[in-house]
């Protein structure tokens, strides 16, 4: 009597091609518990709507704002600094 062997498969996680009757990819590791089964093929993917024009200048003000403010110690450092220019500027040419 022959046996049955099962297909060949591609991998979900990996894409790599899966001998039939394996119990875990032989590449990537994946097994039934982390990626085969149909429940879990598109699970914690998250996929947008529509996609929208991407704003340069929206994206901007989001991540940088509109430019540093000095406060505090920044302030502080701003002063020193213009002191010691006047300093060294009167060191050279008194």
């Amino acid at each position: 009597m022959a046996s049955r062997k099962e297909p060949d498969f591609e991998c979900p996680v990996c894409g790599e091609t899966v001998p039939g009757g394996s119990k875990s990819c032989p590449e990537c590791g994946a097994c039934e518990k982390s990626g085969w089964k149909d429940a879990a093929y598109l699970d914690g993917l998250s996929l947008p709507g529509e996609p929208e024009e991407f704003d340069y200048n929206r994206f901007l003000e989001e991540e940088f704002g509109n430019g540093p403010k000095l406060r505090g110690t920044g302030r502080m450092w701003w002063w020193v600094a213009v002191v010691l220019l006047v300093v060294t500027v009167w060191f050279f040419f008194r």
